[in-house]
């Protein structure tokens, strides 16, 4: 077994056919945010919820399969309309399981929005707690959390591909 300490974050990049204003609307208004939602799976009865203010509040159902639905979002840490979003990931009713009192102790999500002529880069960096052991990140990297937010990410993409295309 290794003892080299795992690596507690990775950073996912797409370049959009989209101004970094409507691509952070798609993050922070709900009437946008059905990208977030599997494609293959029917559209959850709960409203998507979202409070954009620094210490709101963002939740939506995430249904995964038929056995498999749970709360997810986040708090909101910082907001700088069209460049960036910053919150803490998680729901206290879902998962990952966050503690509005611990903010720090939940994955941080940072979304970066870079004008790049008609397109914007969109990078998303998922970074654990530093308070987990090595063990506790070795669990977490060991579920599907880079590939959920690929995925997830990628839907997104796929929206953005085809309004332009179509």
């Amino acid at each position: 077994m290794s003892t080299d300490s795992p690596k507690r974050d990775f950073t996912l990049t797409w370049t959009l056919d989209a101004s970094p204003a409507e691509v952070y609307r798609a993050w922070t208004d709900p009437e946008h945010l059905e990208w977030y939602f599997n494609d293959h799976q029917p559209l959850p009865d709960e409203p998507i919820e979202v409070d954009l203010r620094v210490g709101g509040e963002w939740r939506q159902m995430m249904v995964i399969d038929e056995e498999t639905r749970f709360m997810t979002g986040g708090i909101y840490r910082e907001l700088v309309p069209d460049e960036r979003i910053v919150f803490a990931w998680g729901a206290t009713d879902g998962w990952p399981k966050l503690d509005q009192e611990q903010l720090d102790a939940s994955p941080q999500v940072t979304v970066t929005l870079t004008p790049d002529g008609e397109q914007t880069v969109l990078s998303v960096n998922v970074a654990l707690p530093v308070e987990l052991s090595d063990d506790e990140v070795r669990e977490w990297w060991s579920r599907p959390v880079r590939n959920g937010w690929q995925d997830t990410v990628d839907r997104l993409a796929a929206l953005v591909a085809a309004r332009v295309g179509g």
